[in-house]
């Protein structure tokens, strides 16, 4: 059987190239597990309660809507003592989601809540902390800055055990 000759061998090049990125390309990002780690990252008290909706409402809602504002904030936020995050477990997904007080202000500020989640991932110290409490950052509904060294983070979310 005669063979024919490849001139043009770039699209083996390429193939192996592909190949090779594909095996050995840049990991996955990965959730850091050590607890010393996190503390070294965040270098905060992380602390959590839960609390429910309803006696957090006022709260909430001010937070939400001063969620433009925050977001240069957490964009600057490089050391707290202090992240507190307040787990609103009759908001979580599992539950049906927020009461519709909150509901509305969430969408109506999606826009800002979608920026400010992208600022918390992008922030070393507040993704690890919440990382640290498995919160997932679309959970977060706002944060509220307690003083210059502190973060109360707001999540429609339950904690796990």
């Amino acid at each position: 059987m005669p063979t024919i000759p490849f001139t043009d061998t770039r699209w083996l090049h390429a193939i192996a190239a592909c190949a090779f990125l594909a095996a050995y390309g840049p990991p996955a990002a990965q959730a850091v597990e050590s607890a010393d780690t996190v503390n070294r990252i965040v270098g905060s008290d992380v602390r959590q309660e839960e609390a429910r909706t309803t006696t957090e409402t006022g709260k909430l809602i001010a937070a939400i809507e001063r969620t433009r504002e925050n977001i240069g904030t957490v964009r600057k936020t490089s050391k707290l003592d202090t992240v507190d995050i307040v787990f609103l477990t009759d908001a979580a997904r599992t539950e049906g989601g927020p009461p519709p007080a909150v509901e509305s202000k969430v969408r109506q500020h999606q826009d800002d809540i979608a920026e400010l989640r992208k600022e918390i991932d992008a922030n070393a110290l507040l993704f690890n902390a919440i990382d640290s409490r498995r919160v997932l950052t679309e959970d977060v509904l706002a944060v509220e800055f307690d003083g210059p060294a502190g973060i109360v983070i707001y999540a429609a979310a339950r904690p796990s055990n």
